[in-house]
């Protein structure tokens, strides 16, 4: 089989590296001069572990390509994945589709034979068949079909994602008389590896498809939105984040992914999806109250954080250095977009605070986004803590695990750590003699280990 991937940006990427992976022939057409000279060059300028040894072995067996030709890219093509950007329009949360559409409207221009035309971008309930009557207004004499493949992509774990998925959905137009087995047939060839391992694939309209990707991430925002919430009640009555997740999660009607107490969700998709999904409900008449909900739990969370942080510094940060550990959303990824990292900063600086900050991936995406003064970006996190009044942790990645807790006091100026993210186990940070906060874990039992170890 042979595809077209318009858009080599991350989803795209991914996607096109594990088709070749799988066997197929991919084009990817990638119209930014740098971005394509890069992967030319076998080079990958995104952070995602695993994807660059995929792409370069797909290079050299000539199943991975990368030009800015669309006609040269979709000749021959049995599917055109359109994988561009989607970002919330300026303003009112919806989904920019102007890549989506200047992208159909090449592809349609360029398109000599039938093929598939499959958006893997997300994008609102419609999109497809606004696609498709763009390609028939452009091409009245085309045989295509459209279809929708929301894509389920982890960063940090993307490539696992794609060959070992949850699930594959995959929308086709139902209302399209006899189009819709052929074009399920050629999705069916090109996800057939996954057959061997027996992941489901559910067909479905193109409407519930596009739905279903909204839905989901909404839905996981929920979760965390909510586990938010709880951490703040426990800390109120001296019960303990961790072990409610646990006893909550145990129950396979919730499951333990996504009760994970810190500062607030971010990435590149919960928050625009979030915001996408309301206003998809209310062009729709529909109530949306809980989304709407989890916004704002989301953004109240963010705004706080910089409270509790002064509060744990005794009230004020002005002139105090803090150790910033991690810059980035989540671990493995480099991705800033809506990191709880940028407000928490911002307000530490606004009210004096000197910042040292670390992030094992993020620290060139972080600088654009962070204060250009009274912040320095240090070698790693022991260079962070040295001198420091204060640690932060804002974002789990490993390597802050391993540092003991000895090591940070003989580094630090001051004894307070502000754990936003529990990597560390408070009895441990009180024997180590530390003013330790965490999320949702009770200060009096803190106070109580603190006590123990003086004794």
């Amino acid at each position: 089989m042979r595809i077209a991937m318009i858009g080599g940006g991350y989803v795209g990427l991914v996607s096109a590296a594990c088709f070749a992976e799988f066997g197929t022939e991919v084009a990817v057409v990638e119209t930014h001069p740098g971005r394509l000279a890069t992967l030319r060059k076998g080079e990958i300028p995104i952070y995602e572990p695993g994807l660059d040894k995929l792409v370069s072995e797909n290079i050299e067996a000539g199943r991975l390509s990368f030009g800015n030709d669309v006609a040269a890219a979709v000749a021959g093509a049995d599917a055109i994945f359109i994988a561009v950007g989607t970002p919330p329009r300026n303003g009112d949360g919806h989904a920019d589709l102007t890549y989506v559409f200047a992208a159909a409207e090449q592809v349609a221009r360029a398109m000599t034979g039938y093929a598939v035309i499959v958006t893997k971008s997300t994008v609102p309930v419609g999109t497809g068949r606004r696609i498709a009557e763009t390609v028939r207004r452009l091409r009245p004499d085309l045989a295509f079909d459209v279809a929708s493949n929301p894509e389920f992509l982890r960063e940090g774990n993307a490539i696992g994602d794609f060959m070992k998925p949850d699930r594959v959905v995959i929308g086709t137009d139902t209302d399209q008389p006899g189009g819709t087995e052929r074009a399920q047939e050629i999705m069916r060839r090109l996800y057939r590896p996954l057959y061997v391992i027996e992941a489901p694939i559910l067909f479905t309209s193109l409407e519930s498809s596009e739905l279903i990707k909204y839905a989901a991430n909404s839905f996981l925002a929920m979760k965390i939105s909510f586990i938010n919430e709880m951490a703040d009640l426990c800390e109120r009555v001296g019960a303990d984040v961790h072990e409610l997740a646990r006893g909550i999660g145990m129950d396979h009607r919730i499951g333990r992914k996504f009760l994970h107490a810190g500062p607030g969700y971010g990435g590149s998709c919960f928050p625009k999806d979030t915001l996408a999904l309301m206003r998809i409900a209310q062009e729709a008449g529909a109530s949306s109250r809980l989304v709407e909900a989890t916004v704002q739990v989301n953004d109240a969370r963010k705004a706080s954080m910089g409270a509790r942080i002064m509060s744990a510094c005794g009230g004020s940060v002005r002139g105090k250095t803090i150790a910033v550990f991690g810059l980035t959303f989540k671990p493995g990824t480099d991705d800033m977009r809506d990191a709880p990292s940028i407000p928490i900063i911002h307000r530490l600086i606004e009210n004096g605070a000197l910042v040292r900050a670390f992030d094992p991936a993020g620290m060139t995406a972080a600088r654009p986004l962070l204060p250009k003064h009274d912040i320095t970006y240090c070698t790693d996190a022991i260079d962070a803590a040295t001198g420091a009044n204060a640690v932060l942790v804002l974002t789990e990645w490993n390597e802050f695990r391993a540092i003991s807790p000895d090591r940070h006091r003989d580094l630090m100026t001051g004894k307070v750590v502000v754990d936003l993210r529990n990597i560390w186990e408070p009895s441990s940070m009180a024997r180590a003699g530390f003013d330790y906060s965490s999320v949702g874990r009770p200060e009096r039992r803190i106070e109580l280990e603190r006590g123990t170890a003086a004794a």
